[in-house]
């Protein structure tokens, strides 16, 4: 069929498949005009399997070349290899190949690269893998950082709020007309115009998750436990240096043992710990591990030492008992001691009496018991006088004798009456603000040898839910200050002991105090520690 001037001449189509061959030269982008693809249409006689071994394509790193047959192919519409970027075909050397890692490549670089580098990754991979370590990296020292200033600006806000309260109390004192005010000698300090006793705040550390604690005043280290960072996380110890900045230490606990509800400092460089799996762990501080752990008929709530012996060991469990054991005998409990409740005892103290006896104090919400684990004393002894004083949440002695007992007391909650109207909240009643209910402390002194008598009372806003901690710490002159962590404050308040005049407020958290220790060392330094759920503050006593 004739065509016009400048057309091509077309055979007539045939039925049957057509290869179409399209060359692609690598160096086309460096030639002014390029070149031109060509079309030739072949007959075919016969039919052809698809991708059959009638096309065949080659990847030459000499020529640039690649010849793709086999099919029809759309030319530049069809992926490229990211090694040559030249198309892919279905069969054949140059075909799509994916590697392990996610990338795709043409077989023949693929296996090119592969005898040339000796890596069985792609080299996006390699890279990410080297950015992405050096970014944790990164964000690891940025995070120390960041802690690290927190905790810079804390210590400023300590001093600036300290200040302020040494000027506003010189001021009083002025107003009073007191002549010749002694001069604040340290903004760090918290001391009362008799000198009874000063608080220096020595260091503040963050914490995340802690609810307990305790003190080892020899090697000046702390033991906090919480539950760990993420979801689903195991409780954990964590050791902290009192002196310095990073010496916190993140230590994995035995499976099973749950959440730790108590911890106590023991001579020679051990802690006993009691936790809700059903463990008491007698814990090594030289080598952070368990070294001896015994498994408990319950939840353990409670643990102490004992004074006298560096053997002997105290639990209270959530069932009301109290277990006595030994360290020298690993397999039971030496006593096993029923309470005079079924509610959980929260605090032990291990003390002596006048005649040397081994007497241990401890308190459930029925109140403080004596028990005497060396008689033939099966149950323990409500201290007298303390009977109906409401819900027992803290217990607080003097050691070693424990001569002067304060326990701490919230109102019981009272069942509503199904025939009283409900009272409603008008706007002159006070909404619940969170801070706490009103209730009391009681100090006790001891009159005779296992028994006390009642003494002052004093009201303070502790905590609706939680059994608090508290602490009695002996200052010169055979005087006595009591500390606890006030709801209202979201701080330590001290108050002088017997008279419960209040003596000095600690800087305040800005959550509740969850633990508060007081620990002496053999050489006479004293500590106080307090811990919320953002941070741990250590002071110095003196």
């Amino acid at each position: 069929m004739p065509s016009g001037s400048g057309s091509r001449r077309r055979r007539p189509r045939r039925a049957g498949p057509r290869l179409t061959v399209v060359l692609v030269s690598s160096s086309s982008s460096d030639e002014e005009g390029g070149e031109e693809e060509e079309e030739e249409e072949e007959e075919s006689e016969g039919p052809r399997r698809r991708g059959g071994g009638g096309g065949e394509a080659r990847v030459s790193a000499t020529e640039g070349k690649a010849v793709v047959s086999g099919g029809e192919a759309e030319g530049p519409n069809l992926p490229s290899c990211p090694i040559c970027m030249l198309a892919w075909t279905a069969d054949g050397a140059h075909r799509v190949s994916c590697i392990p890692c996610g990338h795709v490549y043409g077989r023949y670089c693929l296996e090119r690269w592969l005898l040339q580098c000796g890596k069985k990754k792609a080299p996006q991979v390699l890279l990410l893998r080297e950015k992405n370590e050096s970014l944790e990296k990164q964000q690891a020292k940025l995070l120390e950082e960041i802690k690290e200033h927190k905790r810079q600006i804390m210590l400023h806000q300590n001093v600036i709020y300290e200040s302020t309260s040494k000027k506003q109390k010189m001021t009083e004192l002025t107003s009073d007309g007191t002549p010749d005010a002694e001069p604040i000698a340290s903004l760090t300090e918290d001391i009362d115009h008799r000198n009874l006793c000063s608080f220096v705040l020595q260091n503040e550390f963050l914490v995340d998750g802690a609810r307990v604690m305790g003190i080892d005043a020899s090697s000046q280290v702390i033991l906090t436990s919480g539950r760990g960072p993420g979801v689903g996380a195991e409780h954990i110890l964590t050791k902290i240096s009192m002196f310095a900045r990073q010496g916190m230490q993140k230590i994995d606990l035995p499976p099973d043992t749950k959440a730790i509800r108590d911890i106590c400092i023991l001579p020679r460089g051990h802690a006993v710990f009691a936790s809700l799996g059903r463990k008491l762990s007698l814990f090594s501080m030289a080598t952070n591990n368990v070294v001896l752990q015994y498994n408990l008929p319950a939840p353990g709530w409670s643990c102490s030492g004992d004074h006298t012996s560096s053997t002997h060991l105290y639990t209270g469990l959530q069932n009301g008992m109290l277990l006595v054991f030994d360290i020298r005998q690993t397999s039971a409990p030496l006593h096993c001691m029923m309470g005079l409740s079924t509610h959980p005892v929260h605090t032990i103290r291990s003390a002596v009496d006048g005649s040397g006896s081994r007497k241990v104090f401890s308190a459930s919400s029925i109140g403080p018991c004596i028990w005497d684990v060396d008689g033939g004393e099966d149950r323990p002894n409500l201290l007298s006088g303390m009977e109906n004083q409401g819900v027992c949440i803290s217990l607080a002695c003097a050691p070693p004798s424990s001569d002067l007992l304060v326990a701490s007391y919230r109102p019981k909650v009272e069942l509503p009456d199904d025939s009283a109207t409900p009272q409603a909240i008008t706007p002159q009643s006070p909404a619940p603000t969170g801070s706490g209910k009103l209730g009391h402390h009681t100090l006790l002194r001891r009159a005779a040898t296992t028994s006390f008598a009642k003494d002052q009372t004093c009201s303070g806003n502790v905590s609706d839910l939680r059994m608090s901690k508290s602490a009695i710490i002996p200052c010169g002159g055979n005087q006595h200050l009591f500390a606890y962590g006030d709801e209202s404050l979201y701080g330590v308040r001290t108050w002088r002991l017997p008279s419960f005049q209040t003596y000095t407020d600690l800087r305040p958290h800005r959550q509740p105090i969850l633990d508060l220790r007081f620990a002496e060392s053999s050489t006479g330094e004293r500590y106080l520690g307090c811990l919320s759920a953002e941070k741990l503050q250590v002071f110095t006593v003196r």
